[in-house]
C-alpha cells in the first residue's frame, strides 16, 4: 500500500513541475507554492532517513538519493537517535522538522537527554536555523564533562591551506577558543574599519580577507582595542581553578566552555581580561551618554544572565558583524544603559534605524548619505 501512495505522490509531483512556471507567479504565489514543495521535502525526508537507517548502508543511500557519503551517515545516525527520541518520531514523521534541524536536536539530544524538547519548541516558535544550531551547539558543549576539555581541544585543533582552481589560496583552520577568540576579534575589529574607507560596498568577507595581512603584520590602524571577555563563577576561582561543578560557568561568551587552569592563565595576562560572575545584575548599570561606558559594554557583551552566552543579533540570530543599538534612539530621549542597548548585525542595525526615521525618532537622512554604509560620525557608536 505504501508503494502504491508513494508512486502516486511522485506522480502528482512530476506534474506539478511540469506545471510549474516561476516567471508569471507573483510573489504571494510563489511563497505559497515555496511553503507546499519545502513541506513536501520534509515529509519525504521522514521515509528516506528511515528507509536509510533500515538499510544501514550510507553508501547505497548516498548513490540513491544522489547525496554524498557524509550527509547519508548523518541521515542514519538522526533516525536511528529519533527511534529512541519519540517527539523528534513524531515531528519529523508529520514533517513539522526538516532532516537538517532534526539532525541537529538527534546529535544534541544524544550527548544532552532531554535537550530535543526545548529545541523542538524553538522550530515551533519559527526560529531560524542558525539559531536552533547555535542552541544545539550550546547544549552540546554545556553536557560534555569539563574534565579533560583542555585536551581535547588542543588535540582538536588544525590548520589546513591549499590553492584554489583560480589560484587563491585556501585556509581552513580549527583554533582553541583562548586563541580563535582573540584573532577573531581583532580581524572583525580591522575589517569593520576597512569597510568605512571610502565607504566600500563590498561584502564583508572581503574586509575580512583584507583585514588578516593588517593583523599578522601588526599594521592595524585607527583608535580602539579588541578584548577577550572570560565568565568564570567566583566558585571555580575559590576552589584554585581545579574543576567546574553543576551550576558553575568557565567559558568564552558566545563561544564556549575552555578549561579552567586556561582561564587562570588568561586571567594573568596583561593583554587579555577575565570577568568573575559574583551574582550581581549587571542589568544595574546605566549611564546617560552616547558614549557606551566600558561596563556596560562589558555587560552587553556577555548576552543575557544566567546563561551568559554572549551576544547575537535580537531580529535575526546572526553573530556575525554585530553592532551595539539604542532600542530607544539618543534623539528621542534614549539612554545609553543596558536596558537601552541590544545587539544588531550591521543589516538589521539598518533596517531598524530605518524604520525609526521613517517613525519621525530620527531626523532625516543627511544629504551625503547613499545608504550603503552608515555615516563616519556614527561609525564608533550606535545610532
Amino acid at each position: 500500500m505504501e508503494r502504491d501512495w508513494l508512486a502516486e505522490a511522485v506522480g502528482w509531483a512530476r506534474r506539478a513541475n511540469a506545471s510549474l512556471s516561476p516567471e508569471r507567479c507573483s510573489r504571494a504565489e510563489a511563497r505559497e507554492l515555496l511553503s507546499r514543495y519545502a513541506e513536501l521535502k520534509k515529509l519525504a525526508s521522514f521515509g528516506e532517513a528511515m528507509l536509510a537507517a533500515r538499510l544501514g548502508d550510507p553508501g547505497l543511500t548516498a548513490r540513491v538519493s544522489g547525496t554524498s557519503v557524509g550527509k547519508a551517515r548523518q541521515a542514519v545516525e538522526t533516525a536511528r537517535q529519533a527511534e529512541q527520541t519519540p517527539e523528534l518520531a513524531k515531528a519529523l514523521r508529520s514533517g513539522e522538522v526538516s532532516l537538517d534541524q532534526a539532525t541537529e536536536i538527534a546529535r544534541t539530544e544524544k550527548v544532552a537527554p532531554g535537550s530535543a524538547g526545548p529545541l523542538l519548541e524553538r522550530v515551533r516558535g519559527g526560529a531560524q536555523f542558525s539559531v536552533l544550531r547555535e542552541d544545539a551547539r550550546r547544549r552540546r558543549l554545556e553536557a560534555q564533562s569539563s574534565e579533560g576539555l583542555a585536551k581535547r581541544q588542543h588535540e582538536s585543533r588544525f590548520l589546513r591551506h591549499g590553492v584554489t582552481d583560480e589560484g587563491m589560496v585556501r585556509l581552513e583552520a580549527e583554533l582553541e577558543p583562548h586563541v580563535g577568540a582573540p584573532l577573531v576579534s581583532r580581524l572583525q575589529h580591522e575589517a569593520k574599519r576597512i569597510s568605512r574607507e571610502g565607504k566600500r560596498r563590498e561584502p564583508f568577507e572581503r574586509c575580512l580577507a583584507d583585514a588578516l595581512p593588517r593583523v599578522l603584520e601588526g599594521g592595524t590602524t585607527g583608535r580602539g582595542h579588541t578584548e577577550m571577555v572570560v565568565l568564570v563563577s567566583y566558585e571555580v576561582a575559590e576552589r584554585a581553578w581545579t574543576g567546574v561543578e553543576d551550576g558553575d560557568v568557565c567559558k568564552i561568551p558566545g563561544v564556549g566552555p575552555i578549561d579552567p587552569q586556561v582561564a587562570r592563565r588568561i586571567a594573568g595576562d596583561a593583554f587579555l581580561s577575565g570577568v568573575l560572575y559574583d551574582g550581581k545584575d549587571l542589568r544595574q548599570i546605566r549611564r546617560w551618554s552616547r558614549h557606551i561606558p566600558v561596563e556596560v559594554r562589558t555587560a552587553l557583551n556577555l548576552g543575557d544572565p544566567p546563561a551568559f552566552d554572549g551576544i547575537a543579533c535580537v531580529d535575526c540570530g546572526n553573530r556575525f558583524w554585530i553592532e551595539i543599538d539604542h532600542r530607544r534612539p539618543m534623539a528621542a530621549g534614549g539612554e545609553t544603559s543596558f536596558d537601552n542597548n541590544e545587539p544588531r548585525c550591521w543589516g538589521c542595525h539598518q533596517r531598524k534605524t530605518a524604520r525609526d526615521r521613517e517613525a519621525g525618532r530620527l531626523a532625516p537622512r543627511r544629504p551625503d548619505g547613499d545608504g550603503t554604509r552608515p555615516p563616519r560620525a556614527l561609525a564608533n557608536a550606535p545610532p
